[in-house]
């Protein structure tokens, strides 16, 4: 409602709606609120009507958003270690932390997948008695009764508040105590929700709808900045790999029910638009905040306070909008043939060349962490230079264990590769006496023809495939 987002905008500028300051300026938003007619959101012209002789108290609207690539590229604009609450954002979080501790099955059991066309705080099931998906507010108040069942609210919350600072690679995640209160104090509507889905027995059996409540409220509390949440949706947008930290924090089958329903729902009364003419997964949120996952590519945490008709930031919408008509990242831009737009995923013969040299010298150095992101960029880790030489073939030669654990092991290198003079990287590593990696090359070797070959040459048809490579269970395809 109106006088909700104001008190959202007013905590995120460090004011309470208690202040003697303002109360002229609370009691005409009240006013509107009697006025209004159905649950019309503030918009700006409104809120700048009723605050408007008191804008002095107000800091300059924040707008602020980091980007975050799954190769480890950032890009900050603003001030973007700003906290803010994630409210309805957290939506998808706890829905993909559902699906990938209990599966898709037994979580849509209590919850739909289609988009309501209602607005996201309506008392409405679908046909079946359920919520009609994770991004409106009865379905995360269901989804947030499902997750650490049997478990009390401190333990919940404490798992919870885990998962986020892994998604987010162990930066800023905290909890904002006022706006749980306030949530608690104003959330009238919720509690409706709540008894509406306990009437109907939406909950599993033995769930306390308090308790999953009381849940939801803090959830929606949890505070992040542009920096970290952009590297929340990064993970998402890297198969569920944090891209900091290489940690598997969601399945891939949590990642791609999450994105889907974020495609289709995940903007309010504006997901069919968005959908339409952005064609990315993204969730907003009241704060002004707007999570968008460029899938395979980049994560955008994005938070401008103001918001518009339905509950989303103008800006994060502009942005979002204008980031599409640049590059073809839209899920039906012709990636070939699209010559109008920019395309960051296709790489020139000038960015090959220096993929080659990154590789080699990272091999040639030891750095297993610079091979690890360069794997996790999608680079094809069996590249040549000039001499046909790979990357295990120069830290055989060097004699660097690690890494040439982490090419066989890891990257699944082919270790029978020749170079010009017909060495592979085996003769290398006997031809400089390097025992330690003769013995590992050796057993992978036998590993590799035995196991890898046979499965290939099983699987081979006439049918030209797309290749599959694979570092540390992240999946991509080389078409």
């Amino acid at each position: 409602t109106m006088s909700r987002v104001s008190e959202i905008i007013l905590i995120c500028t460090g004011l309470l709606t208690s202040d003697p300051r303002l109360k002229d300026c609370m009691q005409q938003i009240h006013q509107a609120v009697q006025e209004s007619v159905g649950t019309a959101m503030m918009d700006q012209e409104l809120f700048r009507k009723c605050v408007g002789t008191f804008l002095l108290l107000f800091p300059l609207t924040h707008c602020m958003l980091n980007l975050f690539s799954s190769s480890l590229h950032r890009h900050a604009i603003g001030d973007t270690n700003l906290p803010f609450c994630l409210q309805s954002c957290v939506m998808p979080l706890e829905y993909a932390l559902a699906v990938h501790e209990a599966g898709t099955e037994q979580v849509h059991k209590y919850v739909g997948k289609e988009p309501s066309g209602l607005k996201f705080n309506k008392l409405y099931l679908d046909e079946e008695d359920k919520p009609h998906n994770p991004m409106v507010n009865a379905g995360a108040i269901v989804i947030s009764s499902l997750l650490k069942p049997g478990s009390n609210k401190a333990e919940k919350f404490d798992f919870m508040m885990d998962y986020l600072k892994k998604m987010a690679g162990r930066e800023y995640v905290a909890f904002s105590n006022a706006t749980f209160q306030s949530e608690k104090e104003t959330g009238d509507r919720n509690y409706a929700i709540g008894y509406y889905l306990k009437e109907k027995k939406c909950f599993p059996s033995g769930a306390d709808m308090m308790a999953a409540l009381d849940f939801y409220f803090q959830l929606c509390s949890i505070e992040v900045t542009c920096e970290s949440g952009s590297v929340m949706a990064a993970t998402l947008a890297n198969g569920g790999i944090c891209p900091i930290t290489g940690e598997q924090v969601l399945s891939a089958e949590a990642v791609r029910n999450t994105l889907s329903l974020m495609h289709s729902c995940g903007m309010y009364d504006f997901s069919g638009q968005f959908a339409f003419h952005v064609g990315l997964p993204a969730k907003s949120g009241v704060s002004g905040a707007v999570l968008l996952v460029v899938p395979n590519i980049m994560g955008v945490m994005c938070w401008s306070p103001a918001l518009d008709r339905v509950g989303n930031s103008i800006r994060g919408i502009h942005f979002c909008q204008e980031l599409v008509s640049l590059f073809n990242f839209h899920n039906y831009d012709n990636l070939r043939h699209f010559v109008k737009k920019l395309d960051p995923r296709r790489q020139t013969g000038h960015e090959r060349n220096k993929s080659v040299v990154d590789l080699m010298f990272a091999a040639y150095s030891g750095d297993v962490s610079a091979l690890r992101r360069i794997a996790l960029s999608a680079v094809n880790m069996e590249l040549t230079d000039y001499d046909t030489r790979t990357a295990l073939h120069v830290a055989s030669a060097e004699g660097h264990l690690d890494t040439v654990k982490f090419l066989t092991h890891t990257c699944k290198v082919n270790p029978n590769a020749k170079d010009r003079w017909g060495n592979t990287p085996l003769d290398d590593a006997m031809q400089f006496g390097h025992n330690a990696v003769v013995k590992v090359l050796q057993e992978y070797q036998s590993i590799y023809t035995h196991t890898l070959i046979d499965s290939a040459s099983n699987q081979s048809s006439a049918v030209c495939r797309p290749q599959l490579a694979s570092v540390d269970g992240l999946r991509w395809s080389l078409l």
